[in-house]
């Protein structure tokens, strides 16, 4: 199993237990709440949303990462396409920052 496929099974999983904020309203509201352990960005995202979470991850100590495109991301957590999304949860925020950090978790 790939490093990428562990991460999207991570991402899944975070979803099916209700873990996940998507879209770049609840995102934002997430990450400036202090629910978000973890910022997603699409790859593919404008530049625009990427630097905006980005600066805002900054600000409010949230690690953040730019992964996969739109349509994958979206599909990990069930819906169509997203740009944007927040992992509620500290374990499985930590499993997936291990991984992306060459960690095993």
């Amino acid at each position: 199993m790939t490093k990428d496929e562990r991460i999207r099974g991570y991402l899944g999983l975070s979803a099916r237990a209700g873990k996940v904020e998507s879209g770049e309203f609840s995102t934002e509201k997430a990450i400036k709440s202090g629910r978000a352990y973890l910022a997603v960005v699409a790859c593919d995202a404008s530049s625009n949303t990427k630097k905006k979470f980005s600066n805002m991850c900054e600000y409010y100590k949230v690690p953040f990462c730019e992964l996969f495109d739109r349509e994958v991301l979206g599909r990990t957590v069930g819906k169509e396409f997203r740009a944007s999304l927040a992992v509620t949860d500290a374990k499985l925020s930590e499993a997936i920052r291990g991984l992306l950090c060459g960690e095993e978790a």
